[in-house]
């Protein structure tokens, strides 16, 4: 069962916005496949806790934002801010990026 509760952090620099956003339960953890190796980072992710609504609603004022975990990735997939065909996965944990021009 995907997390409930994640992990935001936004850091702004001029006009950009950047949100980095994770499940909860997967904060210091490290996925391998194959020759990919993804780390969930405490200094890059590890803000404010927060519930995934919560996090949601931040996603409309960042400029690039970075999502980690099924819990976070699958909501915003049910939100239509991801595409499902956007969507990694490495080791089962769901990546997606968001990227507005």
């Amino acid at each position: 069962m995907p997390s409930l509760e994640v992990y935001v952090k936004v850091r702004k620099w001029g006009q950009n916005v950047l949100l980095a956003i994770c499940d909860a339960d997967i904060l210091g953890k490290t996925f391998r496949d194959g020759g990919i190796v993804f780390e969930v980072e405490e200094e890059f992710y590890k803000g404010v806790k927060t519930s995934i609504e919560e996090a949601i609603t931040l996603m409309d004022h960042a400029t690039i934002v970075n999502l980690v975990g099924c819990g976070i990735v699958e909501k915003a997939v049910e939100k239509g801010y991801v595409h499902s065909d956007a969507v990694l996965k490495i080791c089962g944990t769901m990546h997606a990026q968001i990227i507005k021009m």
